[in-house]
């Protein structure tokens, strides 16, 4: 199964989290720059009060031309300055001053203005903005005081680009680590999950991988497999009780039977009747059937190893298989039919495999009615995998009681009237598991159709 991460919900939660992760960087960031951006505008106005205060003393203690015399010495000394300056009569007359002319901007109510400074620097026409503070003097004069705040506005514009591109940079790489961190967890439970179908395909010794961590992942792993653990302690019980009892039960059986025929044979010497006895005899021969049917499975479930597989030709085997049953099948008038793909070998064990392919057409012989159809295929899926189907056309099995079909003792008919132990398809099951099989029953319309899927190898061209 492929791993879509952007479907995964850890992936979602990682981006849900940059989501709030970045618009958090980027109020913090907002209330930086404005932050800062306005400590530098308080600190430009309150140096412009202070030159002010300075000028204004200076007036009031020399007068006009003392004033005059200072404005001059400070531009003298930054001729290129940031400094402005400019003191004009009570009609705007320049007296003193690095500007030529009043600004026309609109003013505050606090003598604020903000306006624009053509300056000429290389020969070419600059504009500047610039924020000044009128002040009024004794006497009908008007003092100017500002400052050039174009490296002001400038730095405004470095932090704002300084914090774009870190938020930028946040973002990638918080969108970087989520990806990793998302890819990382969807890794992790992809791992559970591949562990779970295995063991939902019957192999319950598979148990949920450690990282040794100790994190919510790996208690969670933990706890899988001592469920898993108790679960399978459970089944073994089961398995093992059943077991024990067709063990325990099969010697009883066997020597009833024996009894039950020589009896028979005693009352035949007789001349009397047979027929309660016969009955019996069916009835014990059922129960030693279901009995050894039991313990067959057991031991093929118990087998660890495979050091008694051989390699066989499928297509051979199942053509042994099909010439067993057909003559049961014409004595039903049923029309069987068998197809292969030739040069297709398994290894494997070929009795059981025998055993197995027997019951399933033994079943579809079972239930399809008279003048029916049962079709039995082996073909190939692509060079190292084939599938070995056997469809009839009889009733069929219900979706919801597919899933049971090869539960031990499980019956169609509840009323059981049908003769059967219910452990036919539980034997298929258990020598495909045993083989790496997977087995399926899909809908034939109408009728039933089962496929064994397994891998396989090519017999050399001869």
């Amino acid at each position: 199964m492929t791993l879509q991460l952007p479907r995964t919900f850890t992936f979602r939660l990682a981006v849900t989290y940059m989501s709030v992760f970045g618009v958090s960087v980027l109020l913090l960031m907002s209330f930086i720059y404005w932050s800062t951006a306005a400590y530098m505008a308080r600190q430009s106005d309150a140096l412009i009060d202070a030159e002010i205060n300075g000028l204004a003393e200076r007036y009031d203690l020399l007068g006009l031309a003392g004033l005059m015399s200072l404005i001059e010495e400070r531009l003298s000394r930054q001729p290129t300055g940031l400094s402005i300056y400019l003191l004009t009569t009570q009609a705007h007359s320049r007296l003193a001053g690095n500007l030529n002319r009043w600004p026309e901007a609109p003013e505050d109510p606090a003598g604020w203005i903000d306006f624009q400074l053509y300056t000429d620097q290389s020969a070419e026409a600059q504009v500047h903005l610039a924020r000044a503070r009128r002040f009024a003097l004794v006497g009908g004069f008007h003092l100017l005081v500002g400052r050039d705040i174009s490296p002001l506005i400038a730095a405004k514009e470095r932090i704002a680009t300084t914090l774009a591109w870190g938020l930028v940079l946040t973002l990638a790489l918080g969108g970087l680590g989520g990806w990793w961190i998302s890819r990382r967890m969807a890794q992790r439970i992809e791992t559970i999950n591949r562990t779970s179908r295995e063991i939902i395909d019957g192999d319950l010794s598979r148990r949920m991988p450690l990282q040794g961590t100790g994190d919510e992942l790996d208690r969670l792993a933990g706890s899988l497999n001592q469920m898993l653990d108790r679960i399978q302690t459970l089944m073994e019980d089961v398995r093992r009780v059943s077991d024990n009892i067709a063990h325990d039960l099969r010697t009883p059986l066997g020597r009833l039977h024996n009894q039950l025929d020589s009896l028979r044979g005693d009352l035949l010497h007789k001349g009397m009747s047979t027929g309660a006895v016969d009955q019996a005899l069916a009835e014990s021969q059922g129960l030693l059937a279901t009995f050894n049917a039991l313990l067959r499975i057991a031991r093929i479930e118990s087998r660890a190893r495979t050091e008694g597989f051989a390699p066989i030709d499928l297509a051979a085997l199942v053509s042994d298989v099909v010439d067993f049953y057909e003559p049961l099948a014409e004595a039903r008038r049923q029309m069987l039919n068998f197809s292969a793909v030739p040069g297709m070998r398994l290894s494997g064990d070929r009795d059981l495999l025998f055993q197995a392919l027997a019951n399933l057409l033994d079943n579809a012989i079972k239930y399809t009615p008279e003048n029916g159809h049962i079709a039995v295929t082996l073909a190939s899926v692509d060079n190292a995998t084939a599938e070995l189907s056997v469809a009839d056309d009889g009733p069929g099995i219900p979706d919801a009681e597919r899933g049971h079909v090869f539960q031990r003792f499980f019956r169609l008919e509840s009323s059981r009237t049908t003769a059967g132990s219910g452990l036919g398809l539980s034997l298929v099951a258990a020598v495909a598991r045993l083989h790496n099989m997977t087995i399926e029953v899909t809908d034939n319309a109408p009728g039933t159709r089962l496929t064994l899927r397994f891998m396989v190898s090519r017999a050399p061209a001869s």
